[in-house]
């Protein structure tokens, strides 16, 4: 039997250069993505939250203008009730008799056109 306990040199197999590994790069393109949909958002729930404030403004001003008009249809009903009083038959004859010193007219007399032939 052979020994192979010579003094040969034996080589190691040659080992592939190491990669280098690339550095980390940041992702631009998703972060930027991702500020502008948070932006667009915000500018979003800034007009939904605006054109809920303007349309109670709206609200309460059209309250406030229906409150008016009840007030005034009431006055209204108040001045018709006196001015309905006012030209009432007795009190204008009073007003007549006293203020104006008007009497009631006589007893109409009729004549009877078709006898009278």
């Amino acid at each position: 039997m052979a020994a192979w306990t010579g003094t040969a040199e034996l080589e190691a197999p040659a080992l592939p250069a190491p990669r280098r590994r690339r550095a980390a790069r940041p992702a631009p393109r998703r972060a930027a993505g991702g500020v502008v949909w948070i932006a667009l958002l915000t500018i979003l729930l800034v007009g939904v939250v605006a054109t809920n404030v303007a349309v109670l403004r709206l609200n309460m001003q059209l309250e406030r203008l229906g409150q008016d008009r009840l007030d005034l249809e009431a006055a209204n009903a108040r001045l018709s009730s006196k001015m309905s009083a006012a030209i009432a038959p007795p009190v204008t004859e009073r007003r007549a008799r006293n203020e104006l010193g008007l009497v009631p007219a006589d007893a109409p007399s009729y004549v009877d056109l078709q006898r009278g032939r």
